[in-house]
Parts: structure tokens; C-alpha cells; sequence
């Protein structure tokens, strides 16, 4: 939907994501949310996002997507503004549920490592008993 409303360019999309997320952030911008997490440039957030916290980004972008579909969003502008909007509303709800705001959430393990060690565990479980390596006894 943010297509629809002009938001075309990669630097175009990267501006209204910020919107978003300085919204939801309490005005923090993305890379505002890395330094505050303690991430290293090269490291995506939404790759160190725990589940509470990619709920919150996941319903802020659903709840934008439909509003910009609803309003009929035609301008750049506008969806940034909706977005921040979408995001501070996100961010209210949570504040009001008593809940802990995203930019103090823990910073998760990177979903690459996750997704690594199950492969690897995967790839263990298929090797038939005597392809398996013995565990050292302890």
C-alpha cells in the first residue's frame, strides 16, 4: 500500500519504516534503536526482535497497510504521517496495557543463529544411529 501512496525508492521506503518506528519508539529512528540495543551497524533489527516486540512492529505495519488502504492514501507525506501515527498509537495501547515500551525490550538472539543451530540440529536427527557421533561421557 505504500507503493500506492508513492512511496517507491528504496530511500523513499526507508523513510516512511522510520516514521513508523519513531512512532512505536517514542521517537527513536531506526538507527537510534540499534545504538540503543546495543547492535553493531551491520545488524538488522527486526533480526534481534523477540517476540513481543516483532507482535508490536507486525501490528504497527498491518494496522498501517490497512489505514493507508482505507484512506486512500495518494501522497508520500501523508503515509509518513499515518505511519507515525499508527506507530504512537501502538505505542499508547502498549503504555496503557501497562506494558514495556519496545526500545526497552532485551535485544534477542539474531534469528540467523537461531535458524543455523536448528538446521544443524535438523540435519543430526536425519543421520541414522550409526552415522551419529557418540556423546562424550561426562
Amino acid at each position: 500500500m505504500a507503493k500506492q501512496a508513492g512511496v517507491i525508492q528504496p530511500v523513499e521506503y526507508a523513510i516512511f519504516m522510520d516514521h513508523g518506528y519513531r512512532g512505536l519508539y517514542g521517537g527513536l529512528g531506526l538507527r537510534d534503536i540499534r545504538e540503543r540495543k546495543g547492535l553493531k551497524d551491520k545488524q538488522q533489527v527486526l533480526d534481534h526482535m523477540g517476540s513481543t516486540e516483532l507482535a508490536a512492529n507486525l501490528f504497527r505495519a498491518t494496522q498501517t497497510e490497512e489505514k493507508l488502504r482505507r484512506e486512500n492514501v495518494r501522497s508520500k507525506d501523508h503515509a509518513n504521517r499515518l505511519h507515525n501515527e499508527v506507530g504512537r498509537k501502538v505505542r499508547t495501547t502498549i503504555h496503557e496495557l501497562g506494558g514495556t515500551m519496545p526500545e526497552d525490550l532485551p535485544v534477542a538472539e539474531s534469528i540467523k543463529k537461531v535458524e543455523s543451530r536448528e538446521k544443524k540440529r535438523l540435519k543430526a536427527a536425519q543421520k541414522t544411529p550409526a552415522e551419529r557421533v557418540p556423546e562424550a561421557e561426562t
